[in-house]
């Protein structure tokens, strides 16, 4: 096998356009040059032949400054410096070089960061150990630059002298960098700008509000799946909802809720997926499966959830965002996709249950995270596909007998070692969504409601069912009662109180 030269001068590269004519490297050159069955990563590195540094939506390009020596070696530590650790990356890399060439190349710098962490890598994503005697240096070296990537405070690896500040498990790890978005995000503090909002409003209204928009919550989450529910099963997927955060997330737990979430049993497969499943159409006339998205391996489920159940109880270590924590978690349970129905509505349950556990959300509120999502449903589906489109061509798969699909190749690393960048940045612009426009629009029109209530109860002392009808034939018009309502439920009223109670919900409902 040729490890020495992987540098490749391009303009294109795998049908993307590059800022510049330059010298791919890091992950990208690695990816190419040994032929790895797996996605590049959604940024790649381009080494100038001038000296300018910049970074577009697609390219991180470094200036000529930065050109090194063409070798495997040199590339993994130019990778692990500029790019961070890409767990997908190093678990294909060992499995396709034989362990003599890893020793060889970790010999180079037996006492170096960056070997240490290649090493370290090795033994804990294959599970064992290479022929190294254990280092007696002093001093330590977090796994994860963090200032590139989000970490916990890590364990101590004395073998190594590595910290392993990973964010999750051998089973399950995602990992999101630091972009200037979410850095910018945490730096705004919205939790405390939440609690701030919060404690202006009465707590009469408050519980009102965190009612209604739980309720709002519960029908956008059955809407983005395409489904209309009665209000009985609205309001029981509702009430499950308004007790996130208050029993621990185990499979238990989590198959006890699709029991909530599926009301018509008789046709499906309850609990853990035993199959194959993919999410996408079937050809018309033959019935083929048409993937947007391919689930994992049935008899890799088990293992993956008892992954995302380990890595969510570490995350709970509070040094950890909140958001971040709901999306690994949250985006790695859709991906993963366990169940044959009802992952849709869970994935969103699971980062109510977070924001809940880990203090996000206070003072009972629930985040109507969904109604957030359903408004921006064009990008959330461009979220999910920046994952699940790529994998396509890494995952091999037949037809079975009843239109579903057999994956025929490995695939399990694909949903534990994902880069869950853009997920949490579409995750914060959600939260912030809610924060600033959902939340305070709910509590609006409750205050607004009581001040056309009181006037209605003060002229017309009008029961409080026929409030809402009147309310409600408002809201439908345009602020104008309709012929029909005038002749039938307000028969009672006359042309000039009918008049004056348009201008009065005009004059409440049409302000800023």
């Amino acid at each position: 096998m040729d490890i020495t030269h992987f540098s490749l001068k391009i303009t294109i590269f795998h049908g993307e356009q590059a800022p510049e004519e330059g010298i791919i490297a890091g992950y990208g050159a690695l990816i190419e040059g040994l032929k790895l069955e797996m996605p590049f990563p959604e940024q790649l590195a381009l080494i100038s032949e001038k000296r300018r540094s910049y970074t577009t939506a697609k390219w991180k390009v470094f200036s000529s400054k930065n050109t090194f020596e063409d070798t495997l070696y040199k590339h993994l530590v130019f990778a692990l410096k500029y790019e961070g650790v890409n767990l997908l990356f190093f678990k294909k890399f060992a499995e396709k070089l034989p362990e003599i060439e890893i020793v060889k190349i970790l010999q180079l710098e037996p006492t170096g960061q960056y070997s240490r962490k290649i090493w370290f890598l090795y033994e804990w994503l294959m599970q064992k150990q290479l022929n190294i005697e254990d280092l007696t240096i002093k001093n330590f070296v977090p796994l994860l630059d963090e200032n590139l990537q989000f970490s916990v405070k890590g364990i101590r690896s004395t073998r190594h002298r590595i910290i392993n500040n990973l964010p999750g498990t051998r089973d399950f790890c995602p990992l999101i960098t630091k972009t200037e978005k979410l850095e910018a995000y945490l730096e705004a503090n919205l939790s405390d700008k939440k609690n701030s909002f919060l404690n202006t409003i009465h707590k009469d209204i408050l519980q009102r509000a965190s009612s209604f928009l739980i309720l709002k919550d519960s029908k956008a989450s059955f809407t983005i799946e395409g489904e209309n529910p009665g209000n009985n099963r609205a309001m029981r997927w509702a009430k499950a909802i308004g007790q996130a955060g208050q029993k621990p997330l185990s499979k238990s737990e989590l198959i006890r809720l699709q029991q909530v979430v599926i009301e018509n049993t008789r046709f499906l497969e309850m609990g853990f997926r035993k199959k194959g499943g993919f999410v996408g159409e079937h050809d018309r006339i033959t019935g083929e499966p048409i993937p947007d998205h391919i689930s994992s391996k049935g008899q890799d489920v088990e293992q993956l959830m008892d992954g995302l159940i380990a890595t969510n109880n570490l995350l709970q270590d509070e040094s950890y965002d909140a958001v971040l924590a709901a999306t690994a978690i949250a985006f790695g349970f859709v991906f993963i996709h366990p169940f044959v129905d009802g992952n849709g509505r869970l994935h969103r349950y699971i980062i109510h249950h977070i924001l809940a556990k880990k203090g996000f959300t206070q003072q009972g509120v629930i985040f109507p995270v969904s109604a957030s999502i359903l408004d921006k449903i064009e990008t959330y589906r461009e979220v999910l596909e920046s994952y699940s489109h790529p994998l396509l061509d890494y995952i091999e798969w037949k037809e079975t007998e009843d239109h579903n699909v057999e994956v025929l190749n490995q695939t399990i690393d694909f949903y534990r070692y994902f880069d869950a960048t853009k997920q949490a940045e579409f995750m914060y612009e959600c939260v912030e969504d809610t924060i600033l426009r959902v939340i305070p629009e709910e509590v609006k029109y409750l205050q607004r409601y009581d001040i056309f209530k009181r006037y209605l109860d003060n002229n017309f002392e009008m029961p409080d069912k026929l409030v809402a009808t009147l309310l409600r034939f408002l809201e439908q018009n345009n602020g104008v009662l309709s012929m029909r309502a005038r002749t039938k439920e307000f028969a009672a009223l006359n042309d000039n109180e009918i008049k004056n109670i348009e201008e009065k919900y005009k004059e409440i409902f049409t302000i800023n």
